[in-house]
């Protein structure tokens, strides 16, 4: 019988070896002694005996093997061979009592290679064990771009115990700790392992059984995916079943992470089809208006953004009134956000914009639990298949602003103060900063933050360091005083020179428009990708109001400016550019969009950092969980 099995094992193995020759790959396993010096092995680290994923053994420490296996460790050589009846022996003993013995590998970027009990291994692999029981020797890479994603996972393994998780991108295993509940430096407890690997256990097999070998992403990145949609939670304790009926609805969330560029920014509306007779006569016929919901987390009475959006709401009720019907649920975080859009679903809406990136999650999951509902959420960057996102390029009206202070700064040092490290308000942080090299070469920006101690805090802070000239809050808190946009500070008071505008009733009613001609059906339809859309001044959707205490001269530079911005020749971030670190732009280069959207860095004439997460405000830390943006200082401008 034992016989047999190495036969069977043996086809394994010769198939493998076509297949290798036939792609261009080495029918052979891999041997750790061809790239690792032996002096670096001696100074292994002994992490004692383990569980090692069997998927992971990959290799041989030494050649004296390497002939015997098929690059799956599937046997090779003749079952008469002293080589084969020793497999045999093993194979009967795994049958009759398992395999007790621990080989011994070496650990290399988590992929092992074994020193002793190849054959042990090969019969494991053979039988489908999903682990193999061996004393390990860690090898340490050196430090560098390559290795940061595997020495955030020696972190998570420290942390965790776990090492049969991985992740295509930095930033997962940090992902995971946050979506299981862990703080960043908590410990698992052996209760918190047996449960996850129970939960992982047959979330990988409903990912197999639904085609997840076919992917490029890994089984890690899918787990994210389902995660960030469903909870950690949703699958503790539940049956195979009930988990494969979860990750399939899911699945277009999970086949996103494969994809290079998960996102795709639409910059400018785009025109809709005309309809055809038969649709005219049918929208004719149409008398039932379409409900769309504005779901805000705050109230519009306490909450200059919810204010905003409140009044774009009131602008498309008024100018698409015979076609829709707008309604507001506001303070959705004054009971589970989940409730509130439920809410908003059962009153019979099939729109849905939320309109803070606090509340991304609960849309997310309530466009899963409901695919007749069209929801939009009002943030950027997000690489989630079920949603579309909408921001605006405020940064474009941010370089016209920054280019009027360094007109009207005299050589004095200018303030900035931002709200929180997300996308838009870095990308604002540094247009302002291009703006104003733009019309002073040797312009400096003092950068604050509100979400570290205070919008007030932050501007006695800018006063402090001899700011009067600075671009404060883009929204005033209601029921408190305060300047807009570019203000100086004089002796008699502060005067406001320049206000960007958040122009949300343009954005809806255009948005609506092409939903109602299902242009932004067919985009959906058209893409792999999760669509967001950025639009910025020539969509309308952003403005600048210029005050009559403007000079002449300075309001013409931001009309021109502007006209630029919105026919495309004026680009805020056009080289000459230069970072912090001293990182630039070549000559004649842009940043492209998707660089914009994701900067991590500061222009190098801004004096401040961009605030370490453990510093901002609980609010802070909640907005910059939702936008899912860099949380580290300095960067790269290219």
């Amino acid at each position: 019988m034992t016989e047999t099995y190495y036969r069977e094992a043996q086809k394994l193995a010769q198939r493998e070896t076509r297949r290798c020759v036939a792609a261009g790959l080495s029918p052979c396993l891999s041997v750790m002694d061809d790239f690792i010096p032996e002096e670096r092995s001696m100074r292994a680290v002994d992490l004692g005996v383990i569980e090692i994923p069997t998927e992971f053994l990959v290799g041989t420490k030494t050649r004296s093997r390497v002939n015997a296996f098929a690059a799956n460790f599937m046997p090779l050589l003749d079952p008469k061979s002293e080589f084969g009846e020793k497999w045999q022996r093993l194979c009967e003993a795994h049958l009759a009592e398992g395999i007790r013995e621990p080989i011994l590998a070496y650990e290399y970027l988590n992929r092992y290679y074994v020193a002793e009990g190849n054959k042990r291994v090969s019969v494991l692999k053979y039988f489908g064990a999903p682990q193999v029981r061996g004393r390990v020797l860690r090898v340490l890479p050196e430090r560098g771009p390559d290795t940061a994603l595997y020495y955030e996972f020696l972190t998570f393994h420290r942390l965790s115990g776990l090492n049969s998780i991985e992740f295509s991108h930095p930033g997962g295993y940090a992902a995971l700790q946050r979506l299981v509940g862990k703080g960043p430096d908590e410990a698992w407890t052996q209760e918190d392992r047996r449960q996850f690997s129970s939960a992982w256990f047959y979330f990988r097999q409903a990912y197999d059984s639904l085609g997840g070998g076919k992917l490029r992403s890994t089984v890690g990145d899918a787990l994210l995916a389902y995660l960030e949609v469903y909870g950690y939670p949703s699958i503790c304790g539940k049956t195979r079943q009930e988990i494969r009926s979860a990750v399939a609805s899911v699945w277009e969330e999970i086949a996103l992470q494969q994809e290079p560029e998960p996102v795709e920014l639409r910059l400018a509306p785009r025109e809709a089809p005309r309809p055809g007779l038969v649709r005219k006569l049918l929208s004719a016929g149409e008398a039932k208006r379409t409900k769309v919901a504005f779901v805000h987390d705050g109230d519009p009475a306490s909450s200059a953004w919810t204010a905003g959006h409140e009044r774009g709401r009131a602008y498309v009720q008024r100018v698409m009134g015979g076609s829709i019907t707008a309604s507001a649920y506001c303070g959705a975080f004054d009971q589970a956000p989940e409730q509130r859009i439920e809410q908003a679903i059962a009153d019979g809406n099939t729109v849905l914009f939320t309109t803070s990136p606090r509340l991304q999650t609960a849309s997310l999951r309530a466009a899963v639990a409901h695919p007749d509902v069209t929801v939009f959420n009002c943030s950027l960057n997000s690489s989630h298949r079920y949603i579309r996102t909408y921001y605006a390029r405020m940064y474009e009206v941010k370089f016209i602003i920054g280019a009027l202070a360094g007109a009207l700064g005299r050589g004095e040092p200018i303030g900035y103060v931002a709200d929180y490290p997300i996308a838009g308000q870095i990308a604002g942080v540094n247009a302002f900063a291009l703006g104003s090299r733009l019309t002073d070469p040797k312009a400096e920006v003092c950068l604050e933050w509100s979400s570290v101690g205070g919008a007030d805090a932050a501007l006695a802070r800018l006063l402090d360091r001899g700011c009067r000239l600075f671009s404060s809050q883009d929204l005033v808190r209601a029921g408190r005083e305060g300047s807009r946009g570019l203000t100086r500070v004089e002796k008699q008071g502060s005067v406001n020179l320049a206000t960007p505008l958040w122009q949300w009733g343009s954005y809806y009613e255009q948005l609506l428009r092409l939903l109602r001609d299902r242009a932004l059906q067919s985009e959906y339809q058209g893409s792999p990708r999760a669509l967001n859309y950025f639009w910025g001044v020539s969509a309308g959707v952003v403005g600048l109001r210029l005050s009559e205490a403007l000079p002449w001269s300075a309001r013409h530079l931001a009309e021109v400016l502007e006209s630029g911005i919105r026919a495309g020749s004026c680009e805020p971030f056009r080289a000459p550019l230069r970072s912090q670190a001293g990182l630039e732009l070549g000559p004649g280069q842009t940043l492209p969009p998707e660089g914009i959207v994701r900067m991590d860095w500061l222009a190098e004439n801004v004096l401040g950092d961009i605030p370490a997460y453990e510093d901002l405000s609980a609010l802070g830390q909640a907005t910059v969980d939702s936008m899912g943006l860099p949380r580290s200082r300095g960067g790269d401008a290219g």
